[in-house]
């Protein structure tokens, strides 16, 4: 895996230009390439919260030089998820803006839920949309003493939730932001 890769660093350095904060880390993006080199063959890739686009080249970084993969990423800010298209992305990325997960689309073989849509506010509309036997990623999980208390609970909710979820098998890793990784069962 290439951690040098052109997506990732122009993406990162797009996201630091414009002071976003709220990009996936490195120990994240590494781990989303290794899940995004196993995806099968003719796989579906959904990232929620496009953000400016580390996430996406990350996720391409373990998918090249495959050209047979969708990968989806969604984001409702219309004006940032147009400034993370620019860039030199192979044909098998689809920037949309809108809710997700998106309506009718799926199963995934690999989500990325990077933002609130689709863990606080659509956790099941996530799990209902990943493929038997499909991984759902959450970041951002490891307690920051900076958290405002009420987004500390949602977090904590999306944990409970992923924990006791009947369909999933789940582990948490502290590394980074903190991860949870869920598989599907199936």
């Amino acid at each position: 895996m290439d951690t040098d890769h052109p997506l990732v660093a122009e993406a990162t350095a797009r996201a630091r230009a414009e002071a976003f904060a709220y990009s996936c880390d490195p120990v994240t993006g590494r781990l989303l390439a290794v899940l995004a080199a196993r995806v099968p063959p003719s796989g579906h890739v959904l990232e929620i919260g496009t953000g400016l686009g580390v996430g996406t080249a990350w996720i391409v970084s373990g998918l090249l030089p495959r050209t047979d993969v969708t990968v989806i990423t969604v984001e409702r800010d219309a004006a940032r998820s147009a400034r993370a298209a620019v860039g030199d992305w192979p044909d098998f990325v689809d920037f949309r803006v809108g809710e997700v997960p998106p309506l009718g689309l799926g199963p995934f073989d690999l989500i990325f839920a990077d933002a609130a849509a689709g863990k606080h506010e659509g956790l099941e509309a996530t799990i209902a949309a990943l493929a038997p036997r499909g991984t759902l990623v959450v970041d951002d999980m490891r307690p920051m003493p900076d958290w405002p208390a009420d987004f500390a609970e949602r977090q904590h909710g999306v944990r409970r939730a992923l924990f006791a979820h009947p369909e999933l098998v789940a582990a948490e890793l502290a590394d980074g932001s903190g991860v949870i990784l869920a598989t599907r069962r199936g």
